[in-house]
């Protein structure tokens, strides 16, 4: 394990004004968002799609990594160039995702434990060798009545500690991604509860398992209310539960936090950073790793149309460079009509 080469490149996933693109949609879930504009998705289709989010003008000023599907990281660009040598010559890491997503938990109903660690060794000297720098892999707690359970929680934590060793021992930054959803209707308080047993039990593993903590980065959920919660949390609320949650469970030397969206709107997940960036200073970095708060505003403008194809790039460019104001602490709601 070269720790200096991992250390180095965690640092350089959450730079200052930088953040992470999350186009790691599943061919299933890429349908999804295909349909919404009336695509079919195909592969050249999904290429096509990709392309226009990688290079986009002036994006890369503000996106410092790409988590990719594994079709994706084996494309390339119209002009034959693999998406990762692209992405590594314009100064965007390349990434991958590595589980095989959230399963059933067998006994715990309602609850899940992500798969994917059988053959990972193997596949990870794959990526690495196809380009990849980092990876990525998707941890779901559910809140609910009931859950989670201790089981859950621990058995989810072990799966991630165990995937950020094997991405280590590979040469590749870990992301490790616990994510407690906000779907349910729980408080902001109940959130805050779960998410900081949550991140003690990561860490917790992550230190038994002698993951490199200067080697990896944390994409946690903010601490958020619930989308049925009828009491929902205002902006500064999200903003100090979750720094505050960050400072009692993530140790200095992880060198940054990536958030993930987890179902926000683009303008609210830029709100909420930007708020949390702004309140002082911290000891790790606090920056973003979107995916449908980046790319909504994009898929939406190009339209699967090749006309709507520089739209498109535009509204990736927006986003990016919002985000990447977030990311240090500068973003006012105002710039949302005046940015460009």
């Amino acid at each position: 394990m070269n720790t200096a080469e991992l250390s180095a490149t965690a640092r350089a996933l959450v730079a200052k004004n930088r953040g992470i693109l999350a186009a790691d949609e599943s061919t299933s879930t890429i349908k999804k968002r295909f349909d919404t504009i009336k695509l079919e998705s195909t592969e050249e289709n999904r290429r096509t799609y990709r392309e226009m989010l990688f290079t986009a003008p002036g994006a890369e000023g503000y996106i410092s990594g790409v988590i990719m599907y594994d079709e994706t990281l084996r494309q390339k660009t119209k002009e034959g160039v693999p998406f990762p040598a692209y992405l590594a010559q314009h100064g965007m890491l390349p990434g991958i995702k590595v589980d095989m997503g959230a399963k059933p938990l067998h006994g715990f109903p309602g609850e899940t434990i992500t798969e994917g660690l059988d053959g990972l060794r193997e596949r990870l000297s794959e990526y690495y060798k196809l380009g990849a720098r980092f990876a990525k892999w998707r941890a779901v707690i559910d809140i609910g009545s009931g859950i989670p359970t201790d089981y859950a929680i621990e058995a989810n934590a072990d799966a991630l500690a165990r995937y950020a060793s094997l991405c280590q021992e590979a040469g590749i930054v870990p992301i490790v991604e616990p994510e407690v959803l906000m779907d349910g209707a729980h408080t902001l308080e109940r959130c805050e509860e779960v998410t900081n047993v949550v991140l003690d039990r990561v860490f917790s593993h992550l230190f038994a398992a002698r993951v490199f903590l200067e080697g990896m980065v944390l994409k946690p959920n903010m601490v958020i209310s619930g989308k049925k919660c009828p009491q929902q949390a205002s902006a500064d609320q999200v903003a100090a539960a979750t720094v505050r949650t960050l400072k009692r469970q993530v140790p200095s030397a992880v060198p940054g936090i990536a958030f993930l969206s987890g179902g926000q709107s683009p303008t609210d997940a830029t709100l909420h950073l930007s708020l949390m960036n702004a309140a002082g200073p911290l000891p790790w970095a606090l920056t973003f790793s979107y995916g449908r708060a980046l790319q909504e505003d994009a898929i939406n403008a190009w339209g699967g149309k090749q006309g709507g194809y520089s739209g498109g790039q535009k509204a990736l460019f927006l986003r990016a460079k919002l985000n990447g104001l977030a990311a240090v602490g500068t973003y006012k709601s105002t710039m949302e009509s005046s940015a460009a």
